[in-house]
């Protein structure tokens, strides 16, 4: 047989006479490859949300949403995949590279501006959105039993004796961490003594059974299992078990707490492409407009536009939140204060895991 006789007559292939068959072959690897490239190219893109315990829900309400508006405005097909846990170990966890977070949305500044003393994130990271890179705050209630038995209505009525307090640890939750400053503040910003807000916190963990490792556990344990009296909770989780409850559970709001300002970032060290650099670029950006942030106020957590908090004021109504400087200079100098080795918080507590 002559060389190349094997060619399918009226082939395009078949009407070069000069291509012999190696060179056939490469021609058909070449266009093989451009295919796969081509099809590799439509491929979603995909995004990686590393947040903290409580906001599956959220994301899994503004993920769709996101995703409409991008692919309307001309964006690429895309993916967003969660994680969650408690905020610091999150953030230990992409700090370490277990978890490869594209955009990180975690329940403290603190925690975010972890990744960035580890070079993950740019300097000047929080001026690249509105607010601070905040695009909704929250606070910590009480949820109690049906008709508030033990009438716990301010933090001292937490800590009397007979009282059993359900809390996460504040070693790993951003929960726990902010329980413990608005523990605390509640004490110094009524007057009150930094050694008498040091008594109050070991009191507090005293009244404690356990400590979980993060904020939904802590929420199952009171409202799924029924141990304890109250739970100190995120104001989003609080609407949440009550809802889940069917009358079972009730919020108490305290006459003062702390003004928590969950922070968002995309993760540069971690962005390969142009195409997911865009993506989690506009997916954060998004958490700022209009829609987002009726979404972010029927979840539960309070819009950073008061024009969109003012309209949801029967589910999340106006109290007394001090900020984080009532307490320290910023949010970094009380992680320090509180929660670094030797800090406070290792004074007056002891590690209680279930």
């Amino acid at each position: 047989m002559a060389r190349g006789s094997w060619r399918k007559p009226g082939s395009r292939l078949a009407s070069v006479p000069w291509l012999n068959g190696g060179a056939v072959a490469a021609a058909v690897l070449g266009l093989t490859l451009i295919a796969v490239k081509n099809g590799e190219s439509k491929a979603p893109l995909q995004l990686l949300n590393v947040s903290y315990d409580p906001t599956r829900e959220l994301y899994r309400d503004i993920n769709p949403r996101f995703l409409a508006r991008y692919r309307k405005d001309g964006g690429h097909d895309a993916e967003i995949h969660q994680s969650h846990g408690g905020s610091s170990r999150q953030a230990r966890l992409v700090v370490a590279g277990e978890l490869k977070a594209d955009v990180v949305t975690l329940g403290l500044p603190s925690d975010v501006e972890a990744l960035h003393k580890r070079g993950l994130l740019a300097d000047g990271w929080s001026a690249r959105l509105p607010n601070a890179s905040r695009p909704y705050t929250s606070t910590i209630v009480f949820v109690v039993r049906r008709g508030n038995p033990h009438g716990i209505h301010d933090w001292p009525d937490v800590i009397r004796p007979g009282i059993e307090v359900i809390t996460p640890d504040p070693k790993s939750s951003g929960n726990g961490k902010l329980t413990a400053l608005a523990a605390w503040g509640a004490v110094v910003t009524r007057g009150g003594s930094e050694t008498e807000a040091r008594a109050f916190l070991k009191t507090l963990y005293e009244r404690a059974p356990f400590l979980v490792p993060a904020a939904r556990a802590a929420g199952v344990a009171f409202a799924v299992e029924r141990i304890g009296d109250v739970h100190l909770a995120w104001e989003n989780e609080a609407l949440r078990e009550v809802a889940e409850a069917k009358g079972e559970l009730e919020i108490a709001y305290p006459p003062v707490s702390i003004r928590a300002e969950p922070t968002v970032a995309w993760v540069d060290a971690n962005l390969h492409g142009a195409d997911t650099a865009r993506l989690a670029r506009a997916y954060l950006e998004y958490l700022f407009s209009d829609e987002a942030q009726e979404i972010i106020a029927a979840d539960g957590y309070r819009p950073f536009k008061d024009e969109i908090l003012k309209k949801h004021a029967d589910r999340l109504p106006p109290i007394a939140l001090f900020p984080v400087t009532s307490i320290a200079r910023d949010w970094e100098d009380a992680q320090q204060k509180f929660f670094s080795e030797n800090g406070i918080i290792d004074t007056v507590y002891t590690p209680k895991p279930r």
